[in-house]
């Protein structure tokens, strides 16, 4: 397996894919609105509803990969279930292949389960411990009829031999492989049909930060290898940055900003974005007593049950002014290939100059402060702290089960170990045959 790869400045990243104009539009995706209702009473009606996805649109092109970073609670996990179809959608459409598949049943998603699949968060849960290795990896076939040229038992060792493990391991259990080998298993069964799309959550956040280089570098040269189109939901900036060419920043059910990776990183424009990269250490021995401007954004996350009107992101900015509070600004193009939703961008010129007054609240949101003061001052809930708070609220409400780490984590450093499950319950036949309604019941 390939040794770590880097992404500190001394290290070149990755050379990113061919310009997104270039390629054709393999998934797009318009309004997209996914809520969980809040039931109560003996007549379970129903009181609210949690908005964890709230209206987002992007589109992925062939070849390309999408990755997808935000806060805890910010509708990512719930995201990517949707857009495969193991969750159904509240509105909105999806346009896979130009074929709208927002509203096909089960009957009607099963062909496309071989072109759209899943690699789940958790790599302990997301494995049946009943079944062997042959068994889970081979359930695409048998789920789907498809009869591989020399057997299926001779398919599943090759793809086995793929993702790095030993074809010997064929009548192994799941109990009998580390964290790493178990994603490995994972992201065999999800290739096992060739497919088009792979919407990986989380594939390297709960695994021991040895082995999550080693399953970056995998994914990397299977994309290589055999033309696969990703959208990558993480939480840790360094992934990210390592395998995306183009950046979705979610805050609240929405998406704030879409960039081409080095665009965004070199430039931010969404002040949200700003904060989040500020949080960036840099690991630098060169660098050590310098003085690091870090934003800290003070408050909690607000609940996706009463987003905030407006703007979302401003009830802890410190541009915010009324326009902000009171209008929602728009996802548009405000420089090539960076889109960006803000009244009040960075780096670039003000779309709001006459609204100059700031609001009481956003006077005392954050304040740029040094890295010493930073480590001097008590604990504030922050942009990485408060990711932790809002996790729950989704959850505990409606059930989203997005449950990511937080998203300011380094983008230079190695990516930070996270225990979280989010698949606890999915096994191998809900994960490759597709059926949301079974998906469902297993959870």
């Amino acid at each position: 397996m390939s040794e770590t790869k880097k992404t500190d400045p001394a290290v070149t990243v990755p050379a990113q894919a061919s310009a997104p104009g270039e390629r054709e539009v393999l998934l797009k995706v318009e309004g997209l609105v996914k809520h969980f209702p809040i039931r109560k009473g003996l007549l379970k009606r129903q009181v609210a509803s949690v908005k964890a996805v709230d209206g987002i649109g992007f589109e992925v092109r062939r070849g390309e990969t999408l990755g997808v970073v935000g806060e805890s609670g910010c509708g990512k996990s719930t995201m990517g279930r949707v857009i495969t179809r193991l969750q159904d959608p509240t509105g909105g459409t999806i346009h896979f292949e130009g074929q709208d598949i927002t509203r096909l049943n089960t009957a009607g998603m099963r062909p496309l389960r071989r072109d759209i699949q899943m690699i789940f968060q958790d790599p302990y849960g997301s494995l049946n411990p009943r079944h062997t290795i042959g068994s889970i990896v081979s359930a695409p076939f048998r789920l789907q009829g498809v009869e591989p040229e020399g057997g299926v038992k001779k398919e599943v060792q090759r793809l086995l031999e793929l993702v790095g493990l030993s074809p010997e391991h064929y009548n192994r259990y799941p109990h009998e492989f580390s964290g790493g080998q178990r994603q490995r298993i994972g992201i065999a069964r999800a290739l096992a049909l060739n497919p088009k799309l792979v919407v990986a959550d989380e594939p390297v956040s709960a695994l021991d930060v040895s082995i999550q280089a080693q399953v970056i570098n995998l994914l990397d040269d299977l994309q290589e290898e055999l033309g696969l189109t990703y959208v990558i939901i993480a939480h840790d900036l360094s992934v990210v940055r390592h395998v995306s060419d183009r950046i979705a920043v979610m805050y609240l059910g929405k998406i704030v900003e879409l960039a081409d990776r080095d665009q965004l990183y070199r430039s931010p424009t969404h002040p949200y974005t700003k904060a989040l990269l500020s949080a960036v250490p840099v690991p630098d021995p060169k660098r050590k007593g310098g003085r690091n401007e870090r934003i800290l954004l003070k408050g909690d996350v607000p609940s996706p049950l009463s987003p905030p009107s407006g703007c979302r992101f401003h009830t802890r900015c410190w541009k915010a002014t009324e326009v902000c509070r009171t209008t929602e600004p728009p996802l548009i193009e405000l420089r090539a290939g960076q889109q960006v939703a803000c009244h009040h961008p960075e780096n670039i010129e003000d779309r709001q100059p006459q609204d100059a007054v700031l609001l009481t609240a956003s006077e005392k949101a954050s304040e740029p402060v040094t890295d010493e003061a930073a480590e001097a001052a008590p604990e504030e809930p922050s942009a990485e702290v408060t990711a932790a708070e809002g996790a729950g609220s989704e959850e505990r409400a409606g059930g989203s089960q997005d449950t990511e780490g937080d998203a300011g984590a380094a983008a230079d450093a190695p990516a930070k170990v996270t225990a979280s499950s989010d698949e606890a319950g999915t096994t191998d036949e809900a994960a490759t045959s597709g059926d949301a309604e079974d998906a469902s019941e297993k959870k």
